[in-house]
C-alpha cells in the first residue's frame, strides 16, 4: 500500500468534500463541474466525493468527470451507505483513495458469519463480520483507506477502551479520521491529542470542524484535514463553495508547509 505521501504529493494535506447539492441532476452536475475548478484552482491538495446531497449515480458522474479532466489530481471517494461499491468505485475511475466513517469501535464483538454469506459492511451486528469482510475488501481493491474510529453519528458498541479500538483501526485502515460529535462541529485539541498519543505516529486526519482559525493548532498536530462546512459560503454545509475561504486557508497550510521545510 502507498503511504500518505505517495497518494497526496505534499504534507499535511487538506481534501475538499464535493458534497454534490443540487435539486436535479443537471443542477448538481453543473455545481460540481464549478466547484472541482474551485477548490484546485485555489489549492485544495484532493477532493474527496461524498454522497452527502447526491446520489450513488452523482458520485459515480463527479468521479468520471474527475478522471476525464483531472487525471493527475488527488480524488477519492465515500459512498456513506455503500463502502463495497466505493472501492469499485474507487478503482474503476482512478481515484487515489477511499473513506470509511467507521472501522472500529461501531459494532459490538464476535462474529456471526456463516458459509459464504457476505452481507453490507454496515449491515452486519458484529465486528468479527466486520473485520473479515473489510480484510477482503482491501484485498481485492488496493486503495488507500481514511477510516473513522469512533466517527461522527457513530455509536459506540466494541466494549474496548480507545486505545484498543485505535490499536485495531490501525490494522484495519492506512490513516485514522478523528471528528467532533457532528459536520462542521468543532473535534477538539484535546481529542486530537488523545488520538495523537494513541497511534504514535500513524497518520491522522482531522474529519471535521476545522477552520481557517483552528488550522494552524489542529495540523501542528494531526497530518491532515477534510474539510466540508468550511469552505462553503457562510460555513454551511449545503452552501456552495466560497473560494476565499479555500484560498485563505490553503496559504495558512502553505504558510506552515514553508516554515516546517526551513526548520527541518
Amino acid at each position: 500500500m502507498k503511504s500518505l505521501q505517495q497518494v497526496f504529493k505534499v504534507d499535511k494535506p487538506i481534501l475538499a468534500m464535493l458534497h454534490l447539492n443540487g435539486s436535479t441532476p443537471d443542477l448538481v452536475h453543473e455545481l460540481a463541474k464549478r466547484e472541482i475548478s474551485q477548490l484546485y484552482t485555489n489549492g485544495v491538495d484532493a477532493i474527496l466525493v461524498e454522497d452527502y446531497f447526491g446520489s450513488p449515480d452523482d458520485v459515480e458522474w463527479a468521479l468520471a468527470e474527475l478522471k476525464r479532466n483531472d487525471p493527475e489530481k488527488a480524488y477519492g471517494v465515500n459512498l456513506l451507505g455503500d463502502p463495497e461499491k466505493a472501492f469499485r468505485l474507487a478503482v474503476q475511475y482512478g481515484a487515489s483513495f477511499v473513506q470509511i466513517d467507521s472501522v472500529c469501535g461501531h459494532l459490538r464483538p464476535g462474529s456471526h458469519m456463516r458459509g459464504h454469506d457476505k452481507p453490507n459492511l454496515y449491515d452486519k451486528t458484529c465486528d468479527g463480520d466486520f473485520a473479515r469482510n473489510l480484510a477482503e475488501l482491501r484485498a481485492a481493491y488496493p486503495v488507500f483507506l481514511l477510516g473513522g474510529v469512533r466517527f461522527k453519528y457513530q455509536p459506540v458498541r466494541s466494549g474496548r477502551s480507545l486505545e484498543e479500538d485505535l490499536a485495531i483501526g490501525k490494522e484495519r485502515c492506512d490513516a485514522v479520521v478523528v471528528t467532533g460529535a457532528g459536520t462542521g462541529i468543532d473535534t477538539g485539541m484535546e481529542k486530537i491529542r488523545q488520538f495523537r498519543h494513541a497511534l504514535g505516529d500513524f497518520p491522522l486526519f482531522v474529519g471535521a470542524g476545522m477552520t481557517a482559525e483552528t488550522c494552524r493548532e489542529q495540523l501542528s498536530v494531526a497530518d491532515g484535514a477534510i474539510i466540508g462546512s468550511w469552505f462553503k459560503q457562510d460555513g454551511r454545509t449545503d452552501a456552495p463553495v466560497d473560494p476565499d475561504r479555500v484560498k485563505n486557508l490553503m496559504e495558512i497550510v502553505k504558510q506552515l508547509r514553508e516554515s516546517a521545510h526551513s526548520t527541518g
